[in-house]
């Protein structure tokens, strides 16, 4: 997370300290195992409910390392989260709500650290800017995990999708909800100025295909002889 800036040296904490951070929702190739995936350096790493950090660049050393970028990130604030979560790159996140323990290093808006507890999931958007009720599979992944996505109902469609309910119970028995916060109200199909200015021209199509087929109707019946 980049944005994460004024490093602080490290500290080791003696109470988990709670954060918000965004992941890749994962699910196992042969489904029976939810986790998470990293937005940045961790991308190609998954991991579960409760985890520790690996450094990304397998050097031999205890993360988060102080001359390396490795180690578990996380805001102090959950707004910066979702702030993050506006750019095209990790639309298809979600927010886990975590208590980060064991050395940490302090940044100005959140913390890099060892030790992590997922407490809480929340799904992200969908796409089209609806709030997410299903996780899809979002066509990609890393050897034996699928990437998902956050999906509304009118997305989903035929894709075969998790509820969140299913995918917290693969995960661990993690509380999984949908986004709360406020988004833009959809564009009604019609509205009353539309429907009145649809009615004339409507009335006219079923006219004109009225004449035709009187039309169609008269041929048929001076070829056939039935008139």
């Amino acid at each position: 997370m980049r944005q994460l800036v004024r490093r602080t040296p490290r500290e080791r904490s003696t109470r988990p300290l709670q954060g918000y951070k965004l992941a890749f929702p994962m699910l196992s190739a042969d489904g029976s195992e939810a986790g998470f995936s990293g937005v940045t350096l961790g991308r190609t790493h998954v991991y579960g409910s409760s985890s520790d950090a690996v450094c990304a660049y397998r050097m031999r050393h205890s993360s988060p390392g102080g001359f390396c970028e490795c180690g578990f990130y996380c805001f102090h604030q959950a707004a910066d989260a979702w702030a993050l979560a506006c750019d095209a790159e990790y639309r298809n996140t979600v927010m886990l709500e975590v208590s980060a323990s064991g050395k940490y290093l302090r940044y100005e808006r959140g913390l890099r650290y060892a030790e992590q507890q997922v407490r809480a999931v929340r799904l992200g958007r969908c796409i089209c800017g609806r709030a997410a009720q299903f996780l899809v599979d979002a066509g990609s992944g890393t050897v034996g995990w699928r990437q998902l996505m956050p999906t509304c109902i009118a997305c989903v469609g035929t894709h075969p999708a998790l509820t969140p309910a299913m995918f917290g119970q693969l995960a661990g028995g993690l509380p999984v909800t949908s986004d709360d916060s406020p988004q833009l109200a959809p564009r009604p199909v019609e509205n009353e100025l539309e429907s009145a200015a649809l009615v004339p021209l409507l009335s006219a199509e079923v006219a004109l295909l009225q004449a035709r087929l009187d039309d169609v109707q008269a041929r048929l019946e001076r070829l056939t002889g039935s008139g």
